[in-house]
């Protein structure tokens, strides 16, 4: 995924749309963060928060999510509550009960983060042009 690429989908916690937007990660994700986060923080968050969904592979996939490009939006709150907008490879993915719990319990671990809520989108749908080029050569999809 591009900084051009839309970004669509609902937040499911009450984490207000960004006021500051920090510009990392490049790809995979937008991520929105509080105004009234000093920006070393947020960019402290914003790092924990990647690292940790990096820690979340698919079961029948040996990439993580992140790379994969399943996860959409990252918004962190004033309060340091995370709301992420995620999706999965297909409707019918044997892990869609598992995986939200899995990014949930993973982010929440980040020191500062408050709680954490994920909410499965399915617009846009997923397709393999999100993926990241790690998430390719782990995949051989060239």
């Amino acid at each position: 995924m591009t900084e051009d690429t839309p970004m669509t989908g609902s937040m499911t916690a009450d984490v207000p749309e960004a006021a500051a937007v920090t510009e990392r990660p490049p790809e995979n994700a937008a991520v929105s963060g509080s105004a009234a986060l000093p920006q070393e923080e947020l960019n402290q968050l914003t790092d924990g928060i990647v690292a940790a969904l990096k820690t979340v592979y698919d079961p029948e996939i040996p990439a993580d999510i992140y790379e994969l490009g399943l996860i959409y939006k990252i918004g962190i709150g004033d309060d340091r509550a995370v709301a992420i907008d995620m999706s999965l490879t297909s409707p019918n993915c044997p892990a869609a009960q598992d995986l939200p719990v899995m990014v949930e319990n993973a982010v929440s671990s980040v020191p500062g983060v408050k709680e954490t809520k994920v909410a499965v989108v399915w617009d846009p749908p997923w397709d393999p042009s999100r993926m990241s080029d790690e998430a390719r050569l782990v995949l051989n999809m060239w």
